[in-house]
């Protein structure tokens, strides 16, 4: 069985948006990568991932880490 590599860079077309908050524009998971997020998550939880799900949850934790702190130096400097 293959394993597919899933790159944070491959959640960005469809995976992000920029929501204006507080009068600042933010970095936000669009709802369906949130959710997705979420069920992945639950089946962790669970421990009933399968491997490819486990690759996709952590490219999409890399992803959540970096807008995160991309979004932390947008509001610093507000």
């Amino acid at each position: 069985m293959t394993t597919t590599l899933v790159k944070p860079s491959q959640l960005l077309p469809e995976g992000i948006c920029i929501k204006h908050i507080n009068n600042l524009m933010l970095f936000k998971f669009t709802d369906k990568l949130g959710e997705r997020m979420q069920e992945l998550l639950d089946k962790s939880k669970l421990d009933t991932l399968t491997p490819e799900e486990a690759i996709e949850l952590e490219a999409i934790g890399k992803l959540d880490d970096i807008f995160s702190y991309i979004n932390a130096a947008v509001a610093a400097q507000d």
